[in-house]
């Protein structure tokens, strides 16, 4: 059983190894790969169809139908900031299609106060064998192939 798992935003795909905090970069959390978005104010959507089993401003956690969870975070620090700057637009518990709106939030704004908007996509509790199809180093818009978690 496999798992496509979209772009949460618009940007260029990089490995997860470029994102500036260890607990990303060196893949603590789980496999997968970071989105440097595109500047301006604009949505996150879902990665994947399935429940939003965690919901801050900041960042998300979308529980596939399968079984796998996959975790947006919208920057790094980011919790810093209080939820100032972010729009939710789910509830925790909710069930969402993958590309649906969950938060609107300004990359350019997050940089402006200092912080990275770079946004890890992570497979919680993967394996790294486990995910096939990575678009690396590629544009991407919101809710395009970013990788595919097999089960």
């Amino acid at each position: 059983m496999s798992t496509e798992v979209g772009s949460p935003v618009a940007g260029l795909t990089a490995a997860l190894s470029d994102v500036p905090d260890p607990v990303f970069s060196q893949a603590m959390v789980g496999p997968g790969l970071a989105v440097k978005p595109s500047g301006g104010e604009g949505d996150a959507v879902a990665p994947v169809a399935g429940k939003v089993v965690t919901l801050h401003p900041h960042a998300f956690v979308v529980a596939a139908d399968d079984g796998g969870a996959v975790l947006v975070h919208l920057g790094i620090d980011t919790v810093k900031l209080k939820g100032e700057g972010f729009t939710l637009h789910v509830a925790k518990g909710d069930v969402v299609e993958a590309g649906q709106k969950i938060i609107t939030w300004n990359p350019t704004e997050i940089e402006a106060q200092g912080y990275s908007s770079i946004c890890p996509v992570v497979a919680l509790e993967a394996a790294a064998e486990s995910l096939a199809d990575l678009r690396e180093d590629t544009q991407v818009l919101a809710g395009e192939h970013l990788f595919r978690l097999e089960a």
